[in-house]
Formats: structure tokens, sequence, C-alpha cells
């Protein structure tokens, strides 16, 4: 009898409390908009952040309750878009398709070396002492940026620079968080010319450091002043959109080839695999 006692006192305990937990749960549950489910089976499940969100949860809630656009997933892309504005019942969307750029035409035979490295062999611990290069804005060439890519978008090309494959490419952005040097960019997919360079030094340190680098001569700004300045030693397109398609030519004349066609580039290293 002695034994029998505790048993049904914890036997009753047990069963209140879980009565208790049940009256609760009924009381304090949160009710879920069912749209989140239906927005979860649309969005793609990768998890990426991309979005600007933890998860493909976190944005589908924030979708239903209208704290983000339907076309904020970049994996998703337009079809995804249209279909949560088609089951949402929410207003047409534009979707523009993003890709990621290297500004750096840093290749093993047109940059030099500073000298041995013989650290860690990643992107970032090499920035943190330097690096192997004497240019100091280039690619480090170790692929930090291929290791985070989730959808084998970007690989190491035999010339020691990341190569995109822009249509693998979602524009999640994991890559240009990678890099150390800041040497990746999200554009647009039309846009067609870019600014292989992002040394700041001036024009003759910069060519000693790098064959391929900007040395601010100038050739393409006056070619297209009205879509290309030039600020602290370095081409910048500020307005891609007024560069007309026969102010190209004029533009490409760049000595070092730091300015030009990127899907021209593109087609030389496939060209060159």
């Amino acid at each position: 009898m002695d034994v029998l006692i505790p048993i049904i006192t914890m036997s009753a305990l047990g069963f209140l409390f879980s009565l208790g937990l049940v009256f609760a749960y009924k009381k304090l549950r949160v009710q879920e908009d069912p749209r989140v489910l239906l927005v979860m089976e649309i969005l793609p499940q990768v998890n990426c952040g991309a979005c600007g969100y933890s998860g493909c949860r976190t944005f589908a809630e924030a979708i239903v309750k209208g704290d983000a656009p339907a076309n904020g997933c970049p994996v998703g892309g337009e079809e995804v878009a249209h279909q949560l504005v088609k089951t949402l019942g929410l207003e047409a969307v534009e979707v523009i398709k993003k890709v990621a750029r290297v500004h750096c035409r840093g290749t093993t035979s047109a940059a030099k070396e500073s000298g041995l490295y013989r650290g860690i062999f990643t992107c970032y611990a090499s920035h943190l002492v330097g690096g192997q290069k004497q240019c100091s804005y280039g690619c480090l060439g170790f692929g930090d940026c291929v290791e985070v890519c989730p959808f084998d978008a970007i690989y190491m090309g035999e010339e020691g620079l990341p190569l995109v494959r822009e249509d693998k490419c979602t524009g999640c952005g994991k890559c240009v968080d990678a890099c150390p040097r800041n040497i990746i960019e999200l554009h647009n997919i039309k846009q067609n010319i870019l600014i292989f360079c992002r040394s700041l030094d001036r024009g003759p340190t910069a060519r000693k450091a790098c064959k391929n680098a900007c040395i601010a001569c100038g050739i393409c700004v006056r070619a297209c002043p009205e879509a290309i300045v030039l600020e602290n030693n370095l081409a910048k397109i500020v307005h891609y959109k007024k560069i007309p398609q026969d102010k190209i030519p004029d533009i490409e004349k760049c000595p070092t080839k730091a300015i030009g066609l990127i899907h021209k580039e593109k087609k030389k290293q496939e060209d060159d695999r």
C-alpha cells in the first residue's frame, strides 16, 4: 500500500498536468494562416536566405502578411513569382533575373604575385594577410565563392578566376557575401557590358601589378561621358541604359581590356576551355 500511494499520486499529477497543457494549447495557440502552407508548396525550399529572410517559411509568412513582395525569391524567379501572384490574388510583378558577375581579370598570367602564400587556402584567410598578388583589389583565387554556391553555378577556371554559369545562377548572392575583396556583384542579366577591375591604384601602379587592370586612361569615358565616369582612378558605369550600341566599339578600345562586353568575355573563356 505504501508503494501504491506515490504511484497513484504521480499518475494523478501527470494527468492533471496533461489536461493543463491541452487546455493551454487550445487557449493560447496561434492560428496559422492556411495560405502560408500554399506559399510553402510553391517556394523552392532551398532556405538560402537570398530573399532576406532566414528561410522559405519565414519568407512565406512575410508574403502572406504583405511584408515581402511576390518577386522576392531570386531562386524561384519568374515562375515562382507568377504562381504566388495567381495563388494569393496579388498584383502582377516584374521579375528581373540577376546573375553574379566577377569584376576581375587578374588571371595567373596577367596578375603578378608578391610572394609565395603558405597559409590557409581560403580567400578569407589570404585576404587577412594581404594575399599573394601584388594587386590588393583582385581575386585571390582560392574559390570561397565556389564553395558556398548551392547551385553549382560558379567554378574556378584554369586561369585562376571564378567563372559563372549564368544558366544555373539564381542570383542568391552567397558568392557575393563570400568574397572578401568584394569583386562579385549581382547584375541584371541583360546588362552586357562590365568593368573587369576593382583597382583604385594609380595607372602605372595598377598596370605594374596586373596587365588587365584599369589604368584610368579615360578612353571609355570620352567614348560615352553620359554613362561612364572616372572615380578614384577607376572607370565606373553610372547609367548603363545610356550606353548606345554604336559606342561599344569605342569603349572597347581600352588598352588593357578592363571594360568590355560580358558575353564576349564569357564566350572567350568557354573557347579557351
